[in-house]
């Protein structure tokens, strides 16, 4: 069995390999523009940050762009929703995957790029206020410790500079009494260094 799983495994990135004419390797950094949308409560836009590392795959002007990112994201409830008791700012961070593919047009070290993909984000802290005694309240702050999404968008790499803007969709909720639909929504704005 080992075997098999070595010789799958060799097969794989041989086949990558092959199949690629060029591989980046990078930093990024940048901001988030989130809203933490509900089906009861109306939600404000919040600012947060992102950082992480991306690679890049391609041939024949497609490519496979895996990232890993630490993000901010979030939300803010005026107390006017009616299901909070006062303005309420809850802040998740995130260690985002995205899987994204794309393609590129240009003439030298200048290209335009287009991509699309699933996000899967792994909640590694809360950052929200404190629960009342309420039961609607405490259900509608009970949020999953993961959610997928669907982010799309463009870029324009000049030489070793690359500048993406994304927008992602919410696709699982993040409620996981169910009992309300609450989605995370943002803009990603990123600018990033090609290593490799």
């Amino acid at each position: 069995m080992k075997k098999i799983i070595l010789f799958s495994a060799l097969f794989l990135v041989a086949g990558t390999a092959s199949f690629a004419q060029s591989f980046n390797f990078g930093l990024k950094a940048g901001l988030n523009i989130a809203e933490l949308k509900s089906d009861l409560a109306e939600e404000e836009n919040r600012l947060g940050y992102q950082v992480g590392v991306f690679a890049r795959v391609g041939a024949a002007g497609v490519y496979l762009q895996p990232e890993l990112y630490l993000g901010s994201k979030g939300g803010k409830f005026p107390s006017a929703s009616g299901v909070v008791t006062g303005d309420e700012k809850i802040s998740f961070t995130t260690l985002d995957l995205p899987i994204l593919l794309g393609s590129k047009v240009g003439v030298g070290p200048v290209n335009v790029r287009f991509m699309a993909g699933p996000i899967i984000s792994f909640v590694v802290n809360k950052d929200e206020p404190v629960a009342t005694a309420s039961q609607n309240v405490k259900n509608f702050r009970d949020y999953k410790d993961n959610a997928w999404g669907v982010q799309g968008g463009a870029g324009i790499d000049i030489s070793k500079l690359t500048f993406d803007v994304r927008y992602e969709v919410g696709v699982s909720n993040l409620n996981k009494s169910d009992q309300y639909e609450q989605k995370s929504n943002l803009w990603h704005i990123s600018l990033g260094y090609k290593i490799l």
